[in-house]
């Protein structure tokens, strides 16, 4: 913390003629320069931040548009199964499923188009064992890029 003194000006009675007195009050002007580098440091960090998982799902000509709200098993590319973005193995998928979503009868599979087929047919296979409905995710395909082809 840092002190200023006032050399005589303000002169309290009391006080010897040109003594010089501490003044009680915080200097404000490094608490804004810390605050500022801090605020410049975030604003860089926060767009290199990946947030959710990173899975391009395959592109088709016709897809269905829905807007349910069922679980979502998304598998990434080296075939980790994850319940709605949270890690979970694959035997316990469908207990995981009935435990967190009571009523729930579909499941969303939502699988990057470059995940090994095994690790996507173990999970059909363990969710269609539990007798529920499976929805894979697909993406719509470009119309522009589709004619450039």
């Amino acid at each position: 913390m840092a002190f200023s003194f006032n050399n005589g000006e303000g002169r309290r009675p009391g006080r010897r003629f040109g003594a010089p007195h501490a003044v009680s009050e915080i200097n404000v002007v490094p608490l804004v320069d810390v605050v500022l580098v801090l605020l410049i440091i975030f604003m860089i960090t926060a767009n290199v931040m990946e947030f959710g998982l990173d899975i391009r799902v395959p592109e088709v000509r016709r897809v269905q548009n829905t807007a349910q709200d069922l679980p979502v098993v998304s598998i990434s590319k080296s075939g980790e199964s994850f319940l709605n973005e949270k890690p979970t193995n694959i035997h316990l998928l469908a207990q995981g499923v009935h435990e967190r979503f009571r009523n729930a009868t579909a499941v969303y599979v939502r699988a990057d188009k470059e995940t090994p087929w095994d690790a996507i047919a173990q999970v059909i296979a363990e969710l269609g064992e539990a007798k529920f409905e499976v929805k894979m995710v697909t993406a719509p395909t470009d119309a522009a890029a589709r004619r450039r082809r």
